[in-house]
């Protein structure tokens, strides 16, 4: 069967292993996946009076960190907006730029959000270069918001933006000599020594000398195309589930595995089912049972057998289960669906796995509902560390939802029901070909302690990729809806990757 993700123990996606005031944080180690540049320590500093344009834009920034050290793994500037003003600031129109100085003139370095209150996926993240550089700056990460992120009203701020970077080749970062970085704040208290700007001029803080932030040229970039041009010969797989039962042979004959015996991700101990990967009136149903214990515990999960997917785009249309038909509710259940890579090795560099999770009863520190979509760009099963970036919404998925990934060469893009949900960039992107996997396990057994059996189901309608294509939603359901007219049940003309 193609590679198991037995060795994968996930107790946790990175920006999910520990939780701070009931929101995710990174595990310390796993710091060497995305880091900050600390600036030259401020010990003690008092609140900062804002200059006089900040004052007259009503506009301010706070900051703190968590990675106080010298040295740190990574660099760790959690930042918030405040709007003190009388009237709506468009986010999409502020720039923030954190200074520092680079380990070396060739160090290059990556960024990455563990959270925030306007989402991870509303939140950009590009480092430029200082014209005049000082003895404590010449580079800087510069901050913007995507239109997702609507706008901040008066008197009102962003709330937490957890955001780090790392240099590229995951050595040791000096933070000590950042022009930006203030070991002594380890809670938020505003902060001049990071710029904001707002439709290209500066409205608060203090650049290192000679690097005031100027505006950006007026010449707005050429609109793209809201519906992209496809072609309709591209290699694609399309399949309506139309199978008798797990050992239908077709199913094998169409590209998919079936797993069974026992390994992760999940509860150690817990049976993989064939018998629970069911069919019926073309819908695949992965069924999850549970008597609160790993021995009666039967989990689902079936993927391609070839890796031969990676750019393109990606579609499936899944009934997420929010109640178990009979017993009582509560356990950690996963509901997916995801493409990756495998892992040979600790840190891979060619490991990729972009994923829809679903968790209807919590887990992983979070006590109610909650979607996922994480990218992951490797990671390293013992001791636990990982690089991802992930976004998430707090909300229940019950019922039938539109799921879609694209990708090309610069971004990952989510999709629920038609709507971007998450856009996630470099490192994540895949670099090899990945197999395509619905799952349905359990987390924990600490959801729910009852003895009386449970089951959940998690169903899938269709499944369809093309690629190197970057559909939209409303073409992927024009694919599907022809596929169907003209009573394609299966097709798969990807070539092996």
């Amino acid at each position: 069967m193609p590679a198991d993700r037995g060795a994968r123990v996930r107790t946790a996606p990175t920006e999910r292993g520990n939780t701070v005031s009931g929101k995710p944080r990174v595990p310390r180690r796993l710091r060497t996946a995305t880091a900050v540049c600390v600036a030259a320590g401020l010990a003690g500093a008092a609140l900062l009076t804002p200059p006089a344009s900040a004052a007259t834009d009503a506009l301010s920034v706070q900051y703190r960190t968590s990675a106080t050290g010298a040295t740190a793994d990574q660099a760790e500037p959690w930042l918030e907006v405040v709007n003190t003003g009388s009237t709506s600031v468009p986010l999409s129109e502020l720039k923030l730029r954190y200074y520092f100085k680079a380990d070396g003139p060739t160090t290059a370095y990556r960024f990455a959000c563990s959270w925030a209150v306007k989402g991870c996926g509303n939140i950009t993240g590009t480092f430029g270069t200082l014209a005049n550089p000082t003895a404590t700056a010449d580079r800087y990460l510069e901050i913007g918001f995507t239109a997702g992120a609507g706008s901040l009203a008066p008197g009102q701020n962003t709330g937490d933006m957890q955001l780090r970077f790392y240099r590229s080749d995951w050595q040791t970062l000096t933070q000590s000599d950042d022009y930006s970085f203030g070991a002594a704040r380890t809670s938020y208290a505003t902060w001049d020594k990071v710029t904001l700007q707002r439709s290209g001029a500066l409205v608060w803080g203090t650049a290192p000398d000679g690097n005031t932030p100027t505006t950006p040229p007026t010449t707005p970039p050429t609109t793209p195309p809201t519906t992209p041009p496809t072609d309709p010969n591209a290699p694609a797989l399309f399949d309506d589930f139309g199978y008798g039962s797990s050992s239908d042979p077709a199913l094998q004959q169409h590209g998919w595995t079936v797993k069974s015996g026992q390994g992760g991700p999940g509860v150690p101990g817990a049976t993989w089912s064939p018998a629970d990967v069911t069919f019926a009136n073309s819908v695949m149903n992965l069924r999850l049972t549970t008597d609160g214990t790993a021995a009666g515990t039967r989990e689902t999960e079936i993927q391609t057998t070839a890796r031969k997917f990676k750019n393109g785009t990606y579609a499936a249309r899944v009934r997420f289960d929010d109640t178990p038909s009979g017993g009582p509710d509560g356990d950690h259940v996963n509901q997916t669906f995801f493409a990756f890579t495998p892992l040979n090795a600790p840190m891979d560099p060619d490991y990729g796995e972009q994923d829809f999770e679903y968790l209807p009863n919590g887990g992983w520190g979070e006590q109610g509902d909650i979607m996922y979509t994480t990218s992951w760009e490797t990671y390293n099963p013992d001791p636990w560390n990982a690089v991802n970036t992930h976004t998430e919404s707090r909300t229940s998925f019950d019922g039938w939802h539109d799921l879609q990934i694209t990708i090309d060469g610069t971004a990952i893009t989510y999709y629920i029901d038609g709507r971007v949900f998450a856009v996630h960039g470099e490192p994540y992107l895949p670099e090899t070909p990945q197999w395509i996997d619905f799952n349905h396990w359990l987390i924990d057994l600490n959801g729910q302690t009852g003895s009386t059996p449970r089951s959940y189901d998690e169903q899938v309608d269709y499944v369809y990729f093309v690629k190197d294509q970057v559909l939209s939603p409303a073409q992927v359901a024009a694919k599907v809806a022809g596929y169907r007219a003209a009573g394609t049940s299966f097709t798969d003309t990807v070539p092996a990757g």
